[in-house]
């Protein structure tokens, strides 16, 4: 009985030196975490949809402590970044396509490498404005758009033009253009890659009909009850077969009228002759006269007041020509530029009601 109670007490003194052999708490045996390789290892990629090309990665994988993005993009530092779980990396990227390489992390530094592709393509603009300004009797361009990362103008002046280039929120030069036309003006607005839209605005000058959709014939009116309005030819018939004209409504005061402030100045170096096809159907208005006024001249001289003058209809039911001649004006210097076109009808009168048509303003010798 003695015999077996030593043999079992020299056990445990075998098995308790043996548990004794590492430090409490602590095993040192590290080979599990070769074992906790990344698993389920994939990517998030959150694209802008503002043409920024902006991309925010978001690494997803179970047991990584860190990844390692290189965006298949850039050079240098800005080319990767070092991503811990949870967090993300942007990166903006021109529009194309892209490898995007992502290397996850386990705590034993073991690497895992998966690539995935992208593909950033930029949405074209949108809701193109263009804002077309009078500098000093030239034009000036600015232009808005949604997603716009730049504009491009072309003046429609000469042949095989090269867009200028406009930048967001900047104005163009102010740009000379040469006698006649009418010009088309385009603005192409650009997304940053491929996508694009552009706008046609043909310039407002001389000579000037109502059959061109793209022409914006400003005629603002003045005095109580004027009226002005493009309109369906009510004769197309004779000298004027257009199928739009504009249609003047006097208004009450002797002193109403339309102002008309043009892209391209008159330029009295091509011409000192206005030419304006007019119609009325009233045969009382027969030998009442149409005012026009040229204003706003380039430097200012000569004041407003003084390129007036006053042509009286002589027909009524049929289309005539009124000829405004300009070169017995010894006050008017050879070479003036005039920014505004103002007619009047009939201001030796009060009372409104009237109604005449114009159309085809021309600029000759």
């Amino acid at each position: 009985m003695n015999k077996s109670k030593l043999i079992y007490s020299i056990l445990f003194l075998i098995i308790a030196a043996t548990g004794c052999a590492k430090e409490d708490g602590i095993d040192k045996d590290t080979s599990f975490i070769n074992t906790t390789a990344s698993a389920n290892l994939s990517k998030i990629f959150d694209i802008s949809n503002d043409n920024s090309g902006m991309v925010k990665i978001t690494p997803i994988g179970d047991g990584a402590s860190s990844y390692t993005v290189d965006f298949g993009n850039g050079t240098g530092a800005s080319s990767s970044a070092v991503v811990m779980p949870g967090s993300n990396a942007s990166h903006a990227y021109p529009e194309g396509t892209y490898t995007v390489t992502i290397t996850s992390f386990d705590l034993s530094g073991k690497g895992t490498v998966n690539t995935y592709p992208l593909a950033v393509t930029y949405r074209a603009p949108e809701n193109l404005g263009v804002n077309i300004m009078n500098v000093g009797g030239n034009v000036a361009v600015s232009a808005t758009a949604l997603y716009a990362k730049s504009f491009l103008v072309y003046y429609g002046d000469v042949a095989n033009e090269v867009g200028t280039p406009l930048a967001v929120g900047q104005a163009t030069p102010a740009h000379v253009y040469p006698a006649g036309g009418p010009f088309d003006l385009k603005v192409v607005a650009l997304s940053g890659g491929a996508a694009k839209i552009q706008k046609v605005i043909t310039l407002f000058g001389l000579p000037l009909t109502f059959e061109i959709p793209t022409m914006n014939n400003f005629f603002g009116t003045f005095g109580g009850g004027q009226g002005f309005a493009t309109v369906d030819n009510p004769n197309p018939s004779g000298i004027n077969a257009s199928a739009k004209v504009g249609k003047f409504i006097r208004g009450y005061e002797s002193w109403s009228g339309t102002y008309s402030p043009l892209n391209i100045p008159i330029d009295f170096a091509q011409g000192k002759k206005i030419k304006i096809m007019a119609y009325n159907s009233d045969p009382a208005l027969i030998g009442k006269k149409l005012n026009l006024e040229l204003e706003a001249a380039v430097g200012g001289t000569p004041s407003n007041g003084v390129a007036v003058l006053k042509v009286p209809f002589t027909t009524s039911g049929a289309w005539e020509e009124l000829v405004f001649d300009f070169s017995t004006n010894a006050n008017i210097p050879a070479n003036t530029r005039f920014s505004q076109l103002v007619l009047r009808f009939n201001d030796n009168t009060d009372g409104a009601g009237s109604v005449i048509y114009v159309d085809n303003f021309r600029q000759t010798n």
